[in-house]
Parts: structure tokens; sequence; C-alpha cells
């Protein structure tokens, strides 16, 4: 029997579950793991996934790939590998969801054909369906995706019975979200979710990083990032640094360099300062979520800590100044978003493990039209759904044509909040062919955001309520053609 999973695709670690005769639960993966590092090694036709390949980063960095997702969406991005042979990030995904799906099948002794992966609540459509495409081409039917945020307090909810205001703060290796949440009885809603897809526990890692090569070279004089393998250990070196002051005041680490190895002191308080601006940001993003949610911070009532870079003392204290709340960890706080996508696989395909809730979730980013502004000249970006509205959305706006007689409009739909063109991404566009008029044409254009997270516009006639026509944005980033080449490649790479 087919078992659909729950895959957290992490930036630096990943973790499979499913739903159980008592509730979920983490797969191990083949080397008895909890989690996976989402790191992956090519040698030629092979692709090693997981512990062996982030070992071997040190020894063989030009052939290893991490953090790949912060690159997710990004067409012009690939990673190398000294073979010469080219991985987009869809690719690397693919290879990593793979692994992680063959290892949910020899720990279910059963096949696995369905997945829902999550995402940053702060991923954009573009990322979004990279994430899906990726899951197709490791051989996966994506039922969807859901918000890191949500996963998390829907497991944690539905473990513990919690009811309130919950504000989740995820701080993971590559990506950070606040989500503010009403969760009551059997219903989840979402109030309002901020986040930054460039900010976690990776940046943390680069400001010691930064700390130990300048004592190095102020020692010896030799500059340690300068060499991709000394850069490399640097890195590996930094993370066990940080997670070693989760437990302890202060360490000390030994760095090769000039034929001798340099020993560096590190306290907790040292690493606070240096990344203070870090967390200050997850501050200024924490605040801004609670002011969209129309709460002030004594309206919240439970703290919920999400993400392995929430291990670091200097988070639990921040929030607990703000809040007077203790923070809740819940489960491993690697493994309790993925617990929240098993949740959701099972409610998907109407099992009868788990019990029927109601998921209420808002749009992360608003969504717009770009239009001429008459009296400046300038193009803007005009949002028609605003940011945190309620999934199923709609919004609507008046236009009007630049001139008489113009026959053709074109209809860019934005998803961002800035009015500068600039600063928001354009997901879709068609040019709409119009009726004769001597005079400029009154037009409204109404944008809804349906349930599954598809985007639909249609173009009215403003004065007599004719439809001018539609335009639906396609969510597959690759082309089918693309993603179907994927899945034969990947299917005949060995990943290991």
């Amino acid at each position: 029997m087919t078992r659909a999973i729950g895959i957290d695709l992490g930036t630096t670690f990943c973790a499979v579950s499913v739903v159980g005769e008592n509730g979920p639960e983490i797969l191990l993966n083949r080397e008895g793991e909890r989690i996976t590092p989402s790191v992956v090694l090519f040698l030629e036709d092979e692709a090693v996934v997981g512990s062996m390949a982030k070992q071997m980063a040190t020894s063989a960095p030009e052939d290893v790939v991490q953090f790949v997702k912060r690159n997710m969406g990004d067409p012009h991005w690939t990673f190398v590998t000294s073979g010469g042979e080219e991985y987009g990030a869809e690719w690397v995904s693919a290879i990593i969801l793979r692994r992680l799906k063959e290892d949910a099948e020899l720990a279910l002794g059963a096949p696995v054909t369905q997945a829902v992966i999550t995402v940053p609540a702060y991923f954009d459509d573009a990322r979004r369906r990279a994430t899906q495409d990726a899951g197709e081409m490791a051989g996966l039917e994506v039922l969807g995706v859901i918000n890191e945020p949500t996963a998390a307090a829907l497991a944690h909810g539905l473990r513990t019975a919690l009811n309130g205001r919950i504000l989740v703060y995820d701080l993971g290796g590559g990506t950070f979200d606040v989500t503010v949440m009403d969760v009551r009885g059997d219903r989840f809603e979402v109030l309002a979710t901020r986040g930054d897809r460039n900010l976690g526990g990776f940046n943390w890692d680069n400001e010691l990083i930064g700390h130990l090569a300048g004592e190095v070279q102020r020692q010896t004089g030799v500059d340690l990032l300068d060499d991709d393998r000394a850069a490399a250990e640097l890195r590996d070196k930094a993370e066990t640094v940080k997670r070693t002051l989760t437990t302890v005041a202060e360490t000390k680490v030994f760095l090769r360099a000039a034929g001798r190895m340099v020993p560096v002191p590190v306290t907790r308080e040292l690493f606070a300062s240096l990344t203070r601006g870090l967390l200050a940001r997850t501050r200024s993003i924490a605040d801004l979520a609670v002011e969209d949610a129309r709460l002030d911070w004594s309206d919240i009532d439970h703290l919920l800590l999400v993400g392995g870079s929430t291990r670091m003392p200097m988070v639990g204290e921040m929030l607990s100044g703000l809040t007077g709340l203790v923070p809740l960890h819940g489960a491993n706080p690697d493994e309790l978003v993925a617990l929240g996508a098993a949740i959701r696989a099972d409610l998907l395909t109407a099992s009868p493990r788990t019990p029927r809730i109601t998921i209420q979730d808002v749009t992360a980013l608003g969504l717009g039209v770009i239009a001429l502004d008459t009296d400046t000249g300038r193009e803007g970006n005009h949002v028609l759904v605003p940011r945190n509205t309620a999934i199923p959305a709609d919004g609507e706006q008046d236009f009007v044509t630049t001139s008489g007689n113009q026959t053709e409009v074109l209809i860019q739909i934005t998803e961002g909040d800035d009015e500068d063109v600039e600063f928001v991404q354009i997901v879709g566009s068609a040019h709409l062919r119009l009726p004769p008029r001597s005079e400029p044409t009154p037009m409204r254009i109404v944008i809804s955001f349906d349930a599954d997270a598809v985007i639909f516009a249609e173009v009215f006639h403003r004065d007599t309520g004719a439809k001018l026509g539609d335009l639906q944005i396609d969510r597959s980033g690759l082309s089918r053609t693309e993603v179907e080449q994927g899945v034969v490649a990947i299917r005949g790479l060995a990943v290991n």
C-alpha cells in the first residue's frame, strides 16, 4: 500500500515523516539518522546525499553543493562540478528528494508516490513552483506545499491541544519566518506572516567564520578564505563552535595554518556580540508580524520555536525579554515541520488516522498589476490583494487605457508589496485585445488567489461589465518537457 509522506526540505537538513497509528512519526534514513543533511556530492554518474556528502565538503569542495534552497526559483543559478556538469537548484533538490523518497520506502517497506513538501512562508510563487517541480522530478506526486510555520503549529497544536494566539518563530539554516496564528480547537488560522528568505543560521556561521579567519590571519598572516578546502574546513569548524556554544559558555577551536594548529577561543558572549545585528533583524521582522496581525506583544499567548538555529540561547533570551513568556520548543525543532507536513498529507488523502481540521492561511506577499501613473509618466505596482489577506482572496481596482483607439493592453500580474516595479516579481502576463473605441477604455481588473495558490485575473469593461479577457498563472516553473526530462535523468542517476 502506498503512503503519503511529509517532507521538510530544509536549507541545511531534511526530515521525512508519515502519520502512523499513534500519530505522525519521523522516518529514519538508511544510515539510521532522523535528519538528512541537504548536501550532495557528485561523483561521475553517482550522487551521494547526506552525511557522507557533508563529510566530503572539506576534501572535495568543488564537487559538493549545499545550501541550495537559497537559490530555488533562480533560473540563472547553477552548480558546476569539477567535471563540468551543470545542475540547477531544482535538479539538486530533486536529487535530495529522490534520496528521501527511497529512504522512506525502505523504512515503510512500501512504495511512496505522494508527498507534501514544506516551504518558507515568505517564499514567492517562483520558489514554490521550483519546489513542486523538484518533487515531480524526484518521482513524487506533490499533493501540495505547506508553509513551514503553519506545519510546525499544526504538529505541536494537535499533539498538545494548544489554544490561543501563537507566534511561531522559525529560524532555520537558511531562511527565517515569523507567523502569528490563532489556534482554537481544530481550527488553525494564520493572522499574519513575515520573513526573510536569505536570513538563517548560515548567516550566523558567516559572522563566526569571519571572526575565526581574522584571528588566524592576525596570528599567522594566512587568509584561510583564499583556499577552497581551508574555507570549507573553516565552515565546518564554525558550525561545530555554534552548536557547542548552545550548551557551554566558552569553547576553543584549532585551525591549521602556516604549518601549525592555531587556537582561537570563542565565548557565547562574543558570539552574541558578533551576531547582534542578525538577531535584531529577526526582532524587527517579528515586531512587524505582530503589528500586521493587529496585536501587541502582550496579546501573544505562546511562543513556538522552530528550526535548528533556535537552539542558540540568544534567541530564547530575546523573545522571553519581549514577552515574559517561556518559549516552547515542542518536539525536536529540526523535526516539527516535517511532522506537520505529514499531517497535511494525511488530510489531503482523506486518511482516517488524522482528525478533520481547518487550516486558514494568508497571502505572504501582495498581488497586483503594473500600471502607468499618468501624473508622473512612470510605471508603478498597484496592489489589489494586500499581504496577509485570508486565502482564498480577491481584490479589484479600476484602470483606464492610456489613449483612445487602443486595440491591445498588456496585463502584468505582480507579487510583492513595493510600489516600485524593480522590487516586485512579475508572475504572469498577457496581451488582451480591446474592442475599437475612440476614447480611452475604462477597465476593472479583478485578481483572485484560490486555496491551491493559483492566481487568476479577469478584466472587465468598467461601464458595461462586459468581460474583456482573463489570465490564469501557470504555476509550473519548468516546462513539462523539462520536468519529464528531469524525471528520466534523475531516475538514471545512482543516488546514494
